[in-house]
């Protein structure tokens, strides 16, 4: 790249005056993508990226492995409705996974097919939910990324159309009636009844009848008067008796949730009744059957008082606090993520499997459900993820759950309480030679003495095994399989864990001679909610340590080198290593940030941005706007700084972080570094069509060959190992 450029981008005077502190914005036109300037400017890096991408000569390698690592295919658990069940399925070869039903007498038929509907590829499937009969089933779809829902609903045996288009249905959940003639849902406004830039928020439950004009005929029951950018989700038992409305502050972790007798009041009008309001914890509510020996009992799983979670039962007559007792109690060192109960007559007593997470790997253990007492476990295949926890109400002595681990593609499980057995029910559909790969789980120190875990994997180098060895790993030898180009990932943020998965990316990392971390950093949910919020509001520079720290740890122990070392993240994984780039650009060779959120001074101004402002804060407020810019990468770019070579990975149609913040950063970026463009280049890659989520198969491929081909490049990793050749 010694005779390339980076293209002109003007830097202008605008400033912000915020809490006695000037803040400048010298690319505050890049934000509208409109402007002529910024079109100008888009399609020159368009053509850099391009030129730079000719030289990445692994790309087609990568390409080829990463597809056939994918022809594993997908498959999910079933969900039953009676008779039927109804799964996801993405055979090899298919670009979106389909919606299927399996009727009573065994027949397997498709329901919706994304690929049927839009042969472009660039429709997506975002959520559905059968009726309570089974003979229904509301689906939404959404075109080019946008996540922007539509709701449909069909008829099982014809899939004939008997509702929608409803539009305006992001992020909804569909909660049925008995007799599948209406059911609740969440809807956004029409745009031309809310201010200018609200039109993704001020949400609200309402009632549909099938076949009505949802404009004209729906009845409004929640919402109003409540802040705008609540999330709302709506549920109803089984027998139809008991509605529950659970309301969320935007992103932050709590919730309020209210219960309703539909036999005491009417569906349109639900006399809803306050369980838990204004409380700055997370709980949700599971009425038992009538039919179920817990009959009169809901159980409660909450984090209340108990930030690793536990379960407690209370009279579904009186859900105060006060008549909560305890029922699992909480484990020191295991997160509570789920829970199942299996209380069919067959079983001697009813039970409750109760899936924890225990420093990032899963495990499923057997509990009494009216004492509590634990009576066994359930074995996994390994060490591993578990998720998905499915239970059959007609057959309430069967469980069925998916699993995962970095080197088993997602398999289904079932359990039968009347017997202890667990068998395999389904594997992905399609058969992939795996390499073998070695997974440790070690254990450092971050910058303030805080021990967090990691994950390490690699082909084993001259080791013939390949095992995991969960544990401590922070006192062990230069690492033999190294020092190899190392990718390090992390996220820290919004209660989410990083749990062994099935990835093509990292096995095709490792598979090509590299080493692949993926950190488990404060802000995430290994631990709990009080690790997620060591690591959000005034405590984000935590994660940041813990990153730095992990870092550190793989070139000590000899895992790597700083030259060989980059770092990728998306979403707030972009802010972690936009992060990492700017406050340590001297630690890492190379950087993708993938559609990132960098801006921290204006990021509520766009997408969804507000919504997140209980994770980060809000500039608006004096402390919190502290907390901002002390860490918000676009403001911390220095000139003359040797910047790691750097890609921003973007989608023109994401509508919840917005390009504007990789166009700023890699302006700021281009313009400050002293590296040359030939060693460390800045480059943003951008994709139309294709949104912050969901996307085909082809697309995934395209992307991630075009970022390990990158990463190679800058790392020094020769593709010529494992079968993947250049």
């Amino acid at each position: 790249m010694s005779s390339f450029v980076y293209p002109q981008a003007e830097r202008t005077a605008a400033v912000d005056h915020l809490h006695g502190r000037d803040v400048p914005d010298p690319y505050r036109w890049l934000e509208d993508p409109e402007d002529p300037r910024t079109v100008a400017w888009s399609a020159a890096q368009d053509t850099l990226f391009a030129e730079a991408q000719q030289g990445w000569t692994a790309a087609p390698a990568f390409a080829e492995r990463l597809t056939e690592l994918m022809g594993t295919g997908d498959v999910s658990t079933p969900y039953w409705r009676g008779e039927r069940r109804f799964l996801i399925r993405r055979l090899p070869g298919q670009e979106h996974a389909v919606l299927l039903v399996v009727d009573a007498d065994g027949t397997e038929r498709v329901l919706v097919d994304p690929a049927a509907l839009d042969p472009s590829g660039t429709t997506t499937l975002d959520g559905w939910q059968p009726s309570k009969e089974g003979d229904r089933l509301a689906y939404l779809i959404s075109e080019a990324g946008t996540e922007e829902s539509v709701l449909y609903v069909i008829d099982v045996a014809t899939l004939e159309r008997l509702d929608g288009p409803i539009t305006r249905a992001r992020y909804t959940e569909v909660g049925w009636l008995p007799g599948g003639e209406a059911y609740y849902y969440v809807r956004k406004p029409h745009p031309d009844t809310v201010p200018e830039g609200d039109e993704q928020y001020h949400r609200r439950v309402k009632l549909h009848k099938v076949g009505t004009d949802p404009d004209a005929d729906d009845i409004e029951i929640f919402g109003e008067g409540q802040p705008k950018t609540n999330y709302y989700s709506a549920s109803v038992t089984r027998d139809g008796r008991w509605l529950t409305v659970d309301m969320h502050a935007g992103t932050a972790p709590r919730n309020d949730i209210y219960v309703a007798d539909l036999t005491a009041s009417s569906p349109e009008r639900p006399a809803l009744v306050p369980v838990q309001v204004g409380l700055d914890n997370l709980t949700s509510v599971a009425i038992c059957a009538a039919d179920s020996p817990l009959a009169g009992s809901a159980l409660i799983w909450t984090d209340r008082e108990a930030p690793r979670g536990r379960i407690c039962v209370a009279p579904v007559g009186d859900l105060s606090y006060d008549n909560w007792r305890e029922l699992i109690p909480e484990d020191p060192e295991a997160v509570l993520d789920s829970y199942a109960l299996l209380d069919g007559p067959e079983l001697e007593r009813p039970l409750l499997v109760v899936a924890r997470t225990r420093h990032a790997v899963g495990e499923l253990a057997l509990h009494d459900a009216r004492t509590g007492e634990k009576v066994g476990e359930i074995p996994l295949p390994g060490l591993g993820t578990l998720f998905s926890l499915s239970t059959r109400p007609e057959a309430a002595h069967e469980l069925w759950f998916a699993y995962t681990d970095f080197t088993t593609p997602t398999q289904i499980h079932h359990f039968d309480a009347r017997t202890g057995r667990t068998t395999l029910w389904e594997a992905t559909p399609g058969e992939v030679e795996i390499p073998e790969v070695r997974t440790r789980q070690v254990t450092y120190m971050s910058k303030d003495g805080t021990a967090v875990r990691m994950f390490v994997i690699d082909d084993g180098g001259s080791e013939p095994e390949s095992e995991s060895e969960p544990g401590d790993g922070a006192g062990s030898s230069p690492d033999s399989a190294g020092p190899r180009p190392t990718i390090l990932y992390g996220y820290g943020g919004f209660n989410v864990p990083q749990t062994p998965a099935y990835s093509a990316r990292i096995l095709a990392w490792v598979q090509a001679g590299g080493t692949y971390a993926v950190a488990n950093l404060r802000g995430g949910s290994e631990e709990g909610e009080e690790w997620h919020r060591a690591g959000m509001m005034e405590n984000k520079q935590n994660v940041f340590d813990d990153f730095h720290a992990a870092g550190d740890w793989l070139v000590e122990h000899g895992v790597t080198t700083r030259e060989q070392l980059g770092i990728f993240g998306g979403s707030n994984g972009g802010l972690l290593v936009g992060a990492a780039l700017t406050q340590h650009p001297e630690k890492y060779a190379a950087v993708v940030c993938w559609a990132p959120l960098l801006d921290m001074i204006r990021y509520e101004r766009f997408g969804l941005g507000v919504t997140w402002n209980e994770e980060f804060g809000t500039a608006e407020d004096p402390e919190q706007f502290g907390w901002l810019i002390a860490y918000s990468p676009y403001h911390h770019v220095h000139e003359g700084t040797a910047y790691p070579a750097t890609l921003f990975p973007v989608f023109d149609s994401d509508s919840r972080v917005d390009p504007l913040h990789a166009r700023k950063l890699a302006a700021a970026l281009q313009h400050a570094t002293s590296a040359p463009i030939a060693d460390r280049p800045v480059l943003l890659r951008r994709e139309s069509e294709a949104g912050h989520a969901g996307r085909s198969v082809s697309k995934v491929v395209g992307v991630y060959a075009d970022m390990w081909a990158f990463l190679a490049a800058q790392l020094g990793l020769e593709v010529t190992r494992a079968g993947v050749e250049v």
